[in-house]
């Protein structure tokens, strides 16, 4: 493997040699333990990736899982489309810090005033505002992207923009049309070409007619502990979710892609498919994350960052309808893993069980935990006594509510209602997350949540903007204190 300037050549040579043995039968007791009913696993060390699948593809149809069966990676995708757009910006096609009506002159959100003012960077970073989960099937043809964002004229904001990060799916939709745009393809044709080709990246596809030409996991929905059932299709997302959620990959693929960010950019054969700078680039901290664990403490263009024991790295999860995909890397190390899962309601539980121990043994370095146990950085010991007055109330962003009330006297901890609003109103059952303090500083509040003893815990974080407005980051995302 070439090396980078990220990648400590010693630590690679000392690490230990990755055992497929162990591992397999490892990744086959957590998904028995687990309920998972199929996964498939790609771990990069010592310059060789390694392939691991177990399980099955459909428990209707009892098809093995294997290396070189296809899942739907979700959110993952981001980091393929932010690629592109720093590699237009990196060739001086686009200029990242313009406001995306310079390229798109036609765009608009619902605060108009606003919605000029949003820059290229801001929607690679999460900072633009924009609420996050706008969905929009405009049809199986070339032009949906364009249809798509001509409906975003209608969405709102959660923040103004550049006040905080909130992760928003339906901006990196808008990047895959300025990829269009600047490039004269289709999104699907720019990651082909730009992308797939030249990493040789045969098991990486976008539409649903690729993906008939492989073996292809279908989603299974379940709580933790149970046997999920399949979904009733196999994708339910349209073709213009692409940009921010579109991509089939195996899991070796996916690691071939973030190895990409490991080796300064160049292909194992020596293609260059990134400059140097466009990769430091998408792995520099671009903006703190309100929420330091979900994803990482910061984020770059395109990747969560973090540091474990002084090493940084970057990764991203994703899920679609019933699968659920993760990949994390240490460049420095020399390591990168992909984990697929095709449903139950455990697999993140299966994914941190799985890099604690993979970057513990291959890269010597401790995957911080999270909750009332774990605690926080910079927590103490002891859980803070937090005064609930000035969380409880309603936090509401487009199609979402949330509902942050005390819980009887004595008990010291919050609980939030979920639950759909406006054009999701009922559409779901309420959901309902315990919340105990985690760690109390003047900028922000931290607290665990999780909706049973099953659950892992999740962080869930109350501050205020600048200008003294009331937020609470739960999900990666920024919701206001509406009453």
């Amino acid at each position: 493997m070439s090396q980078s300037p990220h990648q400590d050549q010693h630590a690679a040579a000392t690490a230990p040699a990755f055992d497929p043995a162990r591992w397999q039968a490892r990744l086959d007791e957590l998904l028995a333990v687990h309920h998972i009913p199929g996964a498939s696993l790609a771990v990069l060390a010592g310059g060789e990736i390694h392939e691991l699948a177990g399980g099955i593809l459909h428990t209707g149809t009892g098809v093995r899982a294997t290396t070189d069966s296809v899942f739907q990676i979700g959110s993952i995708s981001k980091g393929y489309t932010a690629a592109l757009v720093v590699h237009l910006a990196d060739a001086g096609k686009l200029d990242l810090d313009a406001p995306v009506v310079d390229v798109l002159p036609g765009f608009a959100v619902a605060d108009a005033a606003a919605g000029g003012t949003i820059t290229v960077r801001q929607l690679l970073n999460h900072t633009s505002g924009i609420e996050g989960d706008f969905v929009s099937d405009t049809g199986r043809g070339d032009d949906c992207l364009a249809l798509y964002v001509e409906g975003v004229r209608n969405v709102g904001l959660t923040n103004p923009p550049g006040a905080t990060m909130s992760y928003s799916s339906t901006a990196y939709n808008v990047l895959g049309r300025i990829i269009e745009v600047v490039t004269g393809l289709t999104w699907d044709e720019a990651l082909k070409k730009l992308i797939r080709e030249p990493l040789g990246l045969a098991h990486t596809m976008t539409l649903p007619e690729e993906v008939l030409r492989f073996r292809a996991a279908t989603g299974h929905m379940g709580e933790p502990g149970e046997d999920p059932v399949p979904t009733p299709l196999w994708n339910m997302l349209p073709r213009s979710a692409g940009p921010y959620g579109g991509i089939c990959a195996t899991a070796a693929d996916v690691v071939r892609f973030a190895r990409l960010f490991i080796d300064g950019g160049t292909a194992p054969d020596g293609t260059r498919v990134l400059s140097a700078g466009a990769v430091e680039a998408m792995l520099t901290r671009e903006v703190e994350m309100p929420d330091q664990w979900f994803l990482g403490a910061h984020w770059g263009l395109g990747w969560g960052l973090f540091e474990w024991d002084g090493a940084r790295g970057f990764g991203h999860d994703g899920s679609t309808f019933g699968q659920l995909a993760y990949l994390r890397a240490i460049p420095e190390a020399g390591i990168a893993l992909a984990l697929l899962t095709n449903g139950g309601g455990a697999a993140p539980k299966v994914f941190e069980t799985l890099c604690r121990e993979l970057t513990a043994e291959l890269a010597g370095v401790t995957m911080p935990g999270f909750g009332p146990a774990a605690g926080a950085p910079g927590a103490d010991a002891v859980r803070p006594a937090v005064d609930p007055t000035p969380f409880v109330g309603g936090y509401r962003r487009e199609g979402f509510l949330m509902t942050v009330t005390d819980r009887p006297a004595g008990e010291g901890v919050l609980q939030v209602r979920y639950e759909g609003a406006d054009g999701l109103k009922d559409t779901f059952e309420p959901l309902f997350w315990n919340l105990v303090p985690v760690s109390d500083t003047p900028s922000k509040t931290v607290f665990a949540g999780r909706r049973n003893e099953k659950d892992a815990w999740i962080p869930v974080v109350f501050y205020a903007l600048a200008d003294g407005s009331r937020y609470v980051h739960f999900g990666v995302r920024a919701t206001a204190k509406s009453a």
